[in-house]
């Protein structure tokens, strides 16, 4: 009897944004589709996420540190990653290679180990109209992550949560992945 094939792998990074507490419908969304799911949150994101829910649906631990030596990994490696909610700041960081966080070091390090990522960025129209971030999405964009179609939001709103598609990750993935097991 042969071994069925393990399941692939998507690391979810979440960011320190107004729609993070909602990251369980992109987790339910992979794991309906027969992903494993890893959560990464930045250091601020984790106040954003209810950590021990997020542990019981994916079986894995939060991760937003970096383990020290000899440390077991905590998560199986990544086949695909999907940045969601992404922020002007994480943006930013990542295009211009800072790897100062444990979610930044792994997307950086992304691009060399060729995961397909997708960038679900949640900014306001004040944040994107910075020259900054219309660079940064452009060197992403040249380095083959996916970005999404969601439209930076009003200034002052914290708007734009029931627009934030969480699923679009996956779509955008689509053409990398496997196929539902």
């Amino acid at each position: 009897m042969s071994e069925s094939p393990e399941r692939p792998f998507l690391y979810v990074v979440v960011c320190a944004a107004g729609v993070a507490p909602d990251v369980g419908t992109l987790i339910s969304a992979a794991q309906g589709r027969g992903w494993g799911v890893g959560v990464v949150a930045t250091p601020l994101g984790l106040g954003f996420i209810d950590e021990a829910a997020v542990e019981a649906r994916t079986g894995y631990p939060v991760r937003s540190a970096w383990r020290k030596p000899g440390d077991v990994r905590p998560l199986p490696p990544a086949d695909a990653i999907a940045v969601a909610p992404a922020t002007f700041n994480t943006i930013n960081k990542w295009a211009a290679g800072i790897s100062d966080t444990l979610a930044l070091g792994i997307l950086c390090e992304a691009y060399g180990l060729g995961i397909p990522t997708a960038v679900l960025p949640y900014v306001n129209s004040a944040m994107a109209a910075h020259p900054a971030y219309t660079e940064s999405l452009s060197r992403l964009r040249s380095m083959g992550v996916r970005i999404s179609s969601y439209e930076p939001h009003p200034p002052k709103s914290g708007g734009g949560a029931d627009r934030f598609r969480w699923e679009e990750a996956l779509e955008l993935l689509a053409p990398n992945l496997r196929p539902d097991v």
